[in-house]
């Protein structure tokens, strides 16, 4: 695994956005994973670990997020900012073609590139996200999103993780520890802090007037698209996920059960069913 960097610009300054790079740098076929909310890069690292045999594999931790700069405005947290640095990191890494991974909000920014005129997108896997939203599920992200708690150690911050994100399922001790690891801060001696700007969340609470519609920038997709569900979402029901193998690109979709949102892409079956679709001639 590598690490780099590239330049993006918001509305009041130019910001790094940092990215792992994994496989080789030669290699022309290209996945960009894109993480939730507030999580980050290295939550793709088992997931780029089996792809990187034949894929150069590149996780960008979003502006705000992981190691890359956190924004002056709380307003540039918007996905303008977020697909304007997706197209310079694709102009740094010089490719014109690639397949996307987008766990949430960033399977949302993989629709808002695949539904654009001349899109960069092959194949699209969204992870538990699609064109509505319910209100419910805002309001529970809200409870935690933007909120700045500190621990003692990273195992309270793997116990925060065990709670908030109970819906990822039965996980192992080990991916647990990786996620605290990647996903807090020392910011003094016996104290840590979460790994985002908590001010992301002041752009969630804006949205709390009634559940999100992005079904006309569905129906305009048109990139092959295989939807990953858990079968306790809250955030991607069941009949939304069955209208989206209806309709726009008309997606395959696989469900895992007993998982809610999202699937956390570190299980054997889970990146069988990414590496197999974006495989598949």
């Amino acid at each position: 695994m590598r690490s780099n960097y590239v330049l993006g610009l918001d509305s009041q300054s130019f910001h790094r956005m940092h990215y792992t790079d994994w496989g080789d740098p030669a290699n022309p076929r290209v996945v960009i994973c894109v993480h939730g909310l507030t999580r980050n890069a290295r939550d793709f690292d088992w997931l780029a670990q089996a792809l990187c045999d034949t894929y150069r594999v590149i996780c960008p931790d979003m502006p705000g997020r992981g190691l890359s700069d956190w924004l002056n405005d709380y307003n540039d947290y918007a996905y303008s900012v977020y697909l304007n640095d997706i197209a310079v990191l694709l102009g740094y890494l010089h490719v014109t073609a690639i397949d996307w991974v987008g766990t949430s909000m960033g399977g949302l920014m993989g629709m808002f590139l695949a539904a654009r005129e001349h899109g960069p997108i092959r194949k699209m896997v969204l992870n538990d996200i699609g064109p509505e939203i319910p209100g419910p599920a805002l309001e529970r992200m809200a409870t935690y999103v933007g909120r700045d708690p500190h621990f003692p150690d990273l195992d309270g911050v793997k116990n925060y993780f065990k709670a908030i994100h109970a819906p990822f399922g039965l996980l192992s001790e080990d991916v647990w520890a990786h996620m605290a690891q990647h996903g807090a801060k020392r910011i003094a001696e016996g104290e840590y802090r979460l790994h985002y700007d908590p001010r992301i969340g002041e752009g969630l609470r804006q949205k709390l007037q009634g559940p999100a519609d992005l079904w006309p920038v569905w129906d305009a997709v048109r990139c092959a698209v295989r939807v990953l569900r858990g079968t306790e979402s809250d955030v991607l029901t069941h009949a939304a996920a069955l209208q989206m193998a209806r309709r726009g690109p008309r997606a395959n979709l696989v469900e895992f059960s007993g998982i809610g949102h999202v699937p956390a892409l570190t299980t054997p079956d889970q990146i069988a069913a990414i590496r197999e679709w974006l495989l598949a001639d």
